[in-house]
């Protein structure tokens, strides 16, 4: 797929009309929950305690 040179450079400037008049009232309230946490410096030295001693 070929795009014109035009198309390339329109892509890369934000539509600037479209951003001021985004009405932030219409977007929904969500609440960020995380999926897979990092294990904390506490399991990693459980899990590594448990593999030493099999």
């Amino acid at each position: 797929i070929s795009l014109s040179p035009l198309t390339a450079i329109m892509s890369d400037k934000p539509n600037m009309r479209e951003i001021s008049s985004f009405d932030k009232t219409k977007l929904k309230k969500t609440e960020t929950r995380v999926k897979n946490p990092l294990p904390t410096k506490e399991t990693i030295d459980e899990e590594r305690k448990r593999e030493q001693s099999h």
